[in-house]
């Protein structure tokens, strides 16, 4: 693709012209048509905010735009994925947001992608001074080719007295005030403060205990890759010893910010984007990084949502490297082991227990990491594909989010969801597998943080903290008594047998085909409630050894079942998962049981 700029020059087609009902934005409210452009080398990015390439293009994209602003003129045609990017409000915002610094063509029924034949989020497409199309680039990694082409035509076009050098239609919006700008993530400090990533403003903000005085502010305001500046940072994670990670979103970096000093260091990566073939682990500070979102500590490191490259990544603070935890770089939904699952755009993490969840973005979806035997296993909890997002609650296989941001933890183990694009604050409870909506009219919830029986949500695109009150039924486990919906079971010390009972419905057999068609998954909380027995495996049936300095827990048990339809006729037997998650509170006495029963769905009503 870089290499082929000169080669649709000689087709010599001319423009269509630049349409959008949204109207047009940076302009001072002019519209412009490519008649008014003509002389200029014009650059049409067709791009969508929720698109992690494009705004990697947009930040590709800035060197030129400084360079050849006299006679090179880009513009936005920004072309809707989501419901939600089509409101004119929104891609206000985003222009905002991401530092947009030339004019954007808002439009939503996609009438100019339409017209240039557009078929992936980025495209740029580079128009003559004559006012005819001479490339097309889909994807991004192409501003070296586009800045070669772009002193090509100014030569030849200063040569025929058709370049026209001046100042571009760019009208920079007025500044507005406020404590925040388009707040990305929050973090509570021991102190009861909030600690506040200012993504706009390229700073950190910690706020006071009321989520609204400021107390200080920590960068420069400026992006920047010294140690006094951040470059639109976004996730922060609390260090055991009490430092904060911050993802450096558009330093492709993560940076140590010590409260008590007020000093900032990069810890990993170099400033510069991965790309692939560059290593994906080493010392931390020699590996590239792209597009860090959300970091969280979690068994000993740093995770990180890798949204450039849709993956996951890990620091280790102690020996000082980074290595890829799961994904493949592939965009999309797969679940399974770490190293073979696709995710796209992970952006929100939050560590609970045995489990890593993840607001995975571009797929609408709440997943989780969690460890077995065998090593990490990724799976999906609510959500279907790219292009599958809505608003509706009820049972998590048909529930549907849009574009969620950030994912939170809550005391009674399920988790909060900051569903962003539909302004809402969403709940995913895994023992009853059901989601439903705790708060609308929340200007894209980006993420949310405990605060005592409170849940305060970053509401980016209204520049804020907001607290809410959970709903009783969020908040009923405490530090004392495991608190749940069910009485606690009472068992034998020494070792339990857990059985899960499971029988195919009538007509149905057991799918073997592809090997062990059942799964069992075991912990505990506190996890030193069992010696021995946790983890993951394939029969239904397990030993669980059951610690004799432990009096009371949680035992986390999630069981699966694939069974197909039994009839050697049919050459395509249709098969079905049966799946099905408990916390079994358990109190350990000599009169207790020494079996648990637990049955998984699948019998005849």
């Amino acid at each position: 693709m870089n290499s082929a700029a000169s080669a649709p020059r000689r087709a010599r087609v001319r423009a269509p012209e630049l349409i959008g009902k949204g109207g047009w934005l940076n302009t001072g409210g002019k519209p412009y048509t490519l008649a008014d452009l003509r002389g200029r080398v014009v650059i049409l990015d067709f791009w969508t905010f929720c698109c992690i390439n494009c705004l990697h293009v947009l930040d590709e994209l800035r060197e030129l735009e400084e360079k050849h602003r006299d006679t090179v003129v880009i513009i936005g045609v920004h072309s809707p994925k989501f419901v939600h990017e089509a409101e004119h409000a929104a891609v206000v915002d985003a222009v905002e947001r991401y530092g947009v610094h030339h004019p954007v063509l808002d439009d939503p029924e996609l009438a100019t992608w339409k017209q240039y034949a557009v078929r992936a989020w980025p495209t740029l497409v580079v128009i003559d001074p004559e006012g005819y199309i001479v490339a097309q680039h889909a994807g991004e990694g192409h501003a070296h080719a586009i800045a070669r082409l772009v002193e090509e035509l100014e030569a030849e076009h200063e040569a025929k007295g058709t370049l026209r050098r001046g100042d571009g239609p760019y009208v920079a919006p007025e500044p507005v005030a406020g404590v925040l700008r388009f707040p990305g993530k929050a973090l509570p400090l021991p102190s009861g403060n909030f600690l506040v990533s200012d993504s706009t403003r390229h700073q950190l903000v910690e706020l006071a205990a009321d989520g609204e005085s400021v107390v200080r502010r920590v960068g420069s305001g400026e992006r920047g890759f010294t140690a006094g500046s951040f470059s639109e940072p976004q996730g922060l994670a609390l260090l055991p010893d009490g430092s904060v990670i911050v993802a450096d979103t558009v330093n492709h970096a993560l940076r140590r910010f010590d409260p008590a000093t007020g000093t900032v260091e990069t810890v990993a990566g170099t400033g510069r984007q991965w790309w692939q073939g560059s290593p994906t682990s080493g010392p931390a500070l020699e590996v590239d990084l792209s597009s860090p979102w959300d970091v969280a500590w979690w068994q000993g490191r740093v995770w990180i949502a890798m949204a450039g490259v849709h993956q996951l990544w890990t620091w280790d603070p102690e020996a000082g490297t980074v290595e890829v935890a799961a994904g493949t770089t592939n965009e999309g939904l797969h679940d399974g082991p770490a190293a073979e699952a696709w995710f796209a755009q992970p952006s929100g993490l939050a560590a609970a227990g045995d489990r890593l969840w993840i607001a995975d973005s571009e797929t609408s979806a709440l997943r989780y990491v969690h460890r077995t035997d065998a090593g990490y296993v990724i799976t999906t909890a609510v959500g279907t594909g790219l292009f599958d997002f809505g608003h509706r609650d009820g049972d998590a296989a048909q529930a549907l989010l849009q574009h969620p941001l950030g994912v939170t933890a809550l005391p009674d183990g399920s988790v909060a969801v900051c569903d962003t694009y539909n302004h809402a604050l969403r709940r995913y409870d895994p023992a009853t597998g059901q989601v439903t909506t705790l708060a609308t009219d929340l200007r894209e919830p980006s993420a949310a943080v405990l605060a005592g029986e409170d849940i305060v949500v970053v509401e980016s695109a209204r520049h804020r903290l907001t607290r809410l009150r959970l709903p009783e039924e969020a908040v009923r486990v405490d530090a004392v008594a495991h608190r749940t919906r069910r009485a606690a079971t009472e068992v034998a010390p020494g070792t339990l047998r857990l059985d899960i009972v499971f029988q195919a419905p009538s007509g149905q057999k057991l799918d073997t085909r592809y090997g062990p068609s059942t799964r069992l998954l075991v912990s505990s909380t506190p996890p030193e409630l069992l010696a021995g027995g946790d983890g993951a495996g394939t029969d239904l049936i397990r030993e669980l050894a059951l610690n004799p300095e432990v009096a009371e827990g949680v035992l986390h048990v999630s069981a699966m079942a694939a069974s197909c339809d039994d009839d050697p006729e049919n050459e395509y037997p249709a098969c079905h998962v049966h799946q099905q998650d408990w916390g079994v509170p358990v109190r350990v006495t000599p009169q207790g049981v020494a079996r648990l029963p637990l049955v998984l769905a699948g019998l005849d009503a």
